[in-house]
């Protein structure tokens, strides 16, 4: 998975992987400090759409680029942040649906899949390792 950062007026969008199960221990408890949740549960809470989790995440990862960044400083419109799957991540969505789902469920999930596939990163590093951005 990555997440997309696409402020007004820049051009290319800067792409971070976010694999959380990669963030380093300070990184993480920094994140639970930021957002008062357990890291497993930021780590769901990202992928619902938390905006606080998600501010978070985007400090942690322009710290990385630019080590003076204060997190007051961080502000985004919510439409210049997003979170993408990976073409990779999306075909092993697509393989547990066709597993857990039938008849016109599985044709209407598999349309959306299909659509979501042809414009997705496709992230050659990931190919045969795709998995769900959560921490157990």
């Amino acid at each position: 998975m990555y997440l997309v950062y696409k402020p007004d007026g820049q051009d290319e969008p800067t792409r971070w992987r976010y694999n959380p199960k990669k963030l380093m221990s300070v990184e993480r408890e920094d994140l639970e400090r930021r957002t008062e949740r357990n890291f497993s549960q930021f780590t769901q809470d990202v992928l619902q759409g938390s905006s606080i989790c998600r501010r978070a995440l985007l400090f942690t990862f322009l710290r990385r680029d630019h080590p003076k960044t204060r997190f007051e400083d961080v502000d985004f419109a919510w439409d210049e942040l997003t979170l993408e799957y990976s073409r990779q991540e999306w075909e092993e969505i697509r393989k547990n649906m066709i597993e857990s789902q039938h008849g016109d469920e599985l044709a209407a999930s598999l349309t959306k899949i299909d659509a979501a596939m042809a414009s997705a990163f496709d992230d050659t590093e990931m190919s045969g390792k795709a998995e769900l951005p959560i921490a157990d």
